[in-house]
C-alpha cells in the first residue's frame, strides 16, 4: 500500500486556534442577550443592597407563607427561622452573590459556573421568598413566579455557551488549564 501523506484521506491540515472567526447574527444575539440579562441582575443586586431590603428580609421570606398549603408553609417557616438567626448577613450574602452573577454575566467570565450558580439561586428564590409562585388558586393564579423563568434562561445560556460571545471566556479558558470547564470555552471551529 502506498502511503502518500498529501492524498491520504486521514490527512488533516492544522488550523490555528488563534485565528478569529467572525460571529454570525445569532452568536452576536446570544452575547448581547447575556449582557442584557447581566444588566437585569445588576439592577436586582443594586436593589438588594438598599437598607430597606435588608431591614425587611425576614418579613419578605415569611410573607410567602400566606395562603400556602401546610407543607409549603413548613418549608418557608424553616427558611424564615434560619434567616432570622442573622438576617443582615444572609441578605448581604444574597446581594453579593447577585452582584457577582451580574458582573460575570456582563463580562462573560466563568460562564458555566455562573449559569449553574444562577440556576440554583433562582430555584432558591422561587422556592422560598416566592413560595413556588403560589398559592395556586384555579381561576385566580396566572403566574408561576418571576424567578423560575430565570432558571430556564440560565439553562439556555449554559447550553448555548453564551460566554464565548462578547465575553472574556474565550481568552480565559485556555489559561485556566484543568479548571477550563468553569468557563464557556473558545470559538474554535473545525473547518472541513
Amino acid at each position: 500500500m502506498i502511503n502518500n501523506p498529501i492524498t491520504s484521506p486521514l490527512h488533516r491540515t492544522p488550523v490555528s486556534s488563534r485565528r478569529s472567526i467572525p460571529m454570525n447574527w445569532r452568536e452576536r444575539g446570544v452575547g448581547i442577550a447575556r449582557i442584557i440579562f447581566g444588566l437585569v441582575w445588576a439592577v436586582a443586586a443594586l436593589l438588594q443592597w438598599l437598607p430597606q431590603f435588608q431591614n425587611s428580609f425576614v418579613a419578605q421570606v415569611s410573607a410567602a407563607k400566606a395562603d400556602q398549603p401546610g407543607f409549603i408553609q413548613g418549608w418557608i417557616t424553616f427558611w424564615a427561622n434560619l434567616v432570622s438567626i442573622n438576617p443582615f448577613l444572609i441578605a448581604r450574602m444574597l446581594a453579593t452573590t447577585e452582584s457577582v452573577i451580574a458582573v460575570f454575566l456582563i463580562l462573560g467570565i466563568f460562564s458555566n459556573l455562573t449559569y449553574i450558580v444562577g440556576i440554583f439561586l433562582s430555584l432558591g428564590i422561587w422556592s422560598i421568598p416566592e413560595g413556588f409562585g403560589g398559592p395556586y388558586i384555579p381561576g385566580v393564579t396566572t403566574d408561576i413566579g418571576t424567578a423560575f423563568p430565570y432558571v430556564i434562561l440560565f439553562a439556555v445560556l449554559l447550553f448555548l455557551s453564551a460566554g464565548r460571545y462578547y465575553g472574556l471566556d474565550q481568552w480565559l479558558t485556555s489559561r485556566l488549564g484543568r479548571l477550563g470547564f468553569l468557563a464557556s470555552g473558545s470559538l474554535r471551529r473545525s473547518r472541513k
